[in-house]
């Protein structure tokens, strides 16, 4: 969603997927799925890389909601996510998830 919200080219690849990875690991935390810990890690690991951790500023709320509707992840009008369950590692695929939890952690690294 970053990269295409932002236009391809003015961020890697990588640059994107970081802060997707910290905004997915946010989400985790808030569907009580991981603990502040395993938050805390991802964040150091990748502020050491020297990656970004949070989209671009001019990302708002209503740019990744449009851009994830039409998202590759959406099956049966239903958005998948990548998100944490357990120890660092343990990934699921699922649209089995509170939408609240995604609008909050949508508000707090976009601007409304």
């Amino acid at each position: 969603a970053i990269e295409t919200g932002f236009g391809y080219g003015q961020w890697l690849h990588g640059e994107a997927v970081a802060a997707g990875m910290v905004m997915a690991v946010d989400m985790s935390y808030r569907l009580g799925w991981i603990d502040d810990s395993i938050v805390k890690r991802v964040h150091n690991i990748l502020q050491q890389a020297k990656l970004p951790t949070a989209p671009p500023d001019t990302m708002t709320v209503e740019m990744f909601k449009s851009i994830m509707a039409v998202d590759k992840k959406v099956a049966d009008g239903l958005l998948r996510l990548i998100l944490l369950k357990g120890p660092l590692g343990n990934c699921v695929f699922t649209g089995d998830y509170d939408r609240k939890a995604l609008d909050d952690t949508l508000h707090a690294f976009c601007k409304s």
